[in-house]
């Protein structure tokens, strides 16, 4: 008689990939419950606010906007430095946008089962991997890092007063960087991602940084496309 052929196990890198996961599962969990009642709920809910693209891209494009005198909105190039800055930022918000957004349809991790009160804008905002708020306040980190200079030139021609010897000026980098850090270990403690999901969200943002930065950017489309 032939003898009941086994179930298959799993190949090894699904097996491990499951371990993972579940490991990530754990320490998520035990972050939460840890940190949950310690930290105050409206400081959480700020901080997801602050790096939340229903509130980002409409302040950045009004902004850009503001800064295009309306005899320009033709196609003669950008000499505007401020400009310039707000138009490589888009570019970099649309890419990490359609980046997020096509990773979490192909891999579709669900969120953790403790996650509450969220709105949901989009289909694959069900979908937790990877954490796009962490990805885009990492981008915008990385993004003031490589560009600090700039920034630095058109702080200093803004009618805030911002002196040479500031620390705004001197620290904006530094304070962008804490803030993005925060924000990210903010979406663990509130319960909406994962670890990983945060941890592959800011290495996407800083991989994004660095392709605004050598390649899809204002001034190298212009070289491509005169």
């Amino acid at each position: 008689m032939d003898s009941k052929s086994e179930p298959s196990s799993p190949s090894l890198p699904i097996a491990v990939l499951r371990r993972v996961g579940t490991l990530d599962a754990a320490i998520s969990l035990h972050l939460y419950t840890f940190f949950h009642p310690i930290l105050p709920y409206p400081l959480l809910k700020s901080l997801e606010l602050s790096g939340d693209g229903r509130i980002f891209f409409p302040i950045l494009l009004s902004v850009l906007l503001g800064t295009i005198p309306i005899e320009s909105l033709s196609l003669t190039p950008i000499e505007s430095p401020t400009t310039l800055l707000l138009v490589n930022l888009l570019i970099g918000a649309v890419l990490d946008l359609i980046l997020i957004g096509s990773i979490k349809h192909l891999l579709q991790r669900p969120r953790p089962v403790y996650n509450k009160n969220m709105f949901l804008s989009f289909a694959v905002d069900h979908w937790s991997f990877p954490s796009g708020h962490s990805s885009r306040v990492s981008f915008i980190a990385c993004y003031c890092f490589f560009y600090s200079n700039q920034i630095r030139e058109v702080l200093l021609m803004s009618p805030l007063e911002i002196g040479p010897g500031s620390v705004i000026l001197e620290y904006f980098v530094v304070i962008m960087g804490i803030w993005a850090v925060i924000t990210s270990l903010s979406r663990v403690l509130l319960g909406r991602h994962f670890v990983l999901d945060v941890v592959a969200g800011i290495c996407l943002g800083v991989v994004e940084g660095l392709i605004v930065s050598r390649v899809l950017n204002y001034g190298n489309f212009c070289s491509w496309f005169p």
